[in-house]
């Protein structure tokens, strides 16, 4: 199966690259798709002869897309929605991450895949814009919200408390943001057998959601990584009041990924199998 993959270096895009099982994937980075020109981008569909299409390329500079919500727009939402025209147009299934800032995050339990949406910041109007575009494109779709990515690529949570573990004997991280930590190697697995089975049955289409197990707030994140990696460094709860950001984060991030399991036979990836390799890969991890 032919995959045709909008992105090369990001978090997910990379590990696609490393694991296209008995795929063969063509990847495309900034220089051969330029998110912010969305006509050529779909000229590039509308040319491809590929089975499916995932799109791993996103504006996810929450904070910064306060100040340049135009180009956010543009990348999250303007550009797949011409992806996802000229894909109809050709019946070629679309897979596209989005996220959980598309939700409020209020509440406490796990948000189903049609609860309502109410995004707080730029960032999440940008990607909601990009479901609503895909599906009005009214093509074989699955929009796949997930949270809290991490790897051994980019800029992420896990390298970010690497980094300053090893320089301070003690940090306060905001514990009242729970959610599910997901590698982005699971995240590349989960699209690609989705991408394949709705290339065989293009009714699968909808949104779905995809997160690691258990739950857990950054704090939490925070002490598995310094114990998987040896690191001695305390960690103090505290409320994100105490941490303001530009953007406002959802204090709710729990996904409801049983939709997922059902239709595609894909499971919760437990989040701290999936941190022992990042460290492993990193160099950080215990021997």
């Amino acid at each position: 199966m032919r995959i045709l993959v909008f992105g090369k270096t990001g978090q997910v895009a990379t590990e696609l690259a490393r694991a296209p099982g008995n795929h063969q994937l063509i990847c495309l980075g900034r220089d051969e798709a330029d998110f912010t020109t969305a006509e050529a981008c779909a000229a590039i569909v509308r040319d491809t002869n590929a089975d499916a299409i995932i799109n791993a390329v996103a504006y996810t500079a929450v904070d910064k897309a306060e100040e340049d919500e135009a180009t956010a727009l543009q990348v999250n939402a303007t550009t797949p929605a011409a992806i996802a025209r000229a894909a109809a147009e050709l019946d070629i299934p679309l897979v596209h991450i989005s996220t959980d800032y598309v939700f409020d995050g209020s509440g406490g339990i796990p948000w189903p895949v049609d609860a309502p949406t109410a995004p707080l910041g730029a960032y999440g109007r940008t990607k909601l814009a990009g479901e609503d575009a895909i599906r009005a494109a009214n093509g074989p779709h699955a929009i796949l919200r997930t949270s809290w990515v991490v790897s051994a690529h980019g800029a992420n949570f896990v390298k970010t408390m690497l980094r300053l573990g090893r320089d301070r004997e003690a940090l306060t991280i905001v514990a009242d943001q729970i959610g599910g930590p997901t590698p982005a190697a699971d995240i590349a697995r989960a699209c690609l057998a989705i991408a394949e089975q709705l290339s065989a049955d293009p009714t699968r289409s909808g949104t779905y959601h995809f997160a690691g197990t258990p739950d857990t707030s950054w704090a939490g994140f925070a002490r598995e990584i310094f114990a998987q990696s040896g690191i001695s460094c305390a960690v103090t709860d505290i409320p994100s009041a105490a941490y303001p950001t530009p953007a406002e984060r959802p204090l709710n991030s729990r996904l409801d990924t049983s939709l997922t399991r059902d239709t595609f036979g894909i499971e919760r990836p437990d989040w701290r199998v999936g941190l022992n390799a990042i460290l492993k890969e990193l160099g950080d991890g215990n021997p």
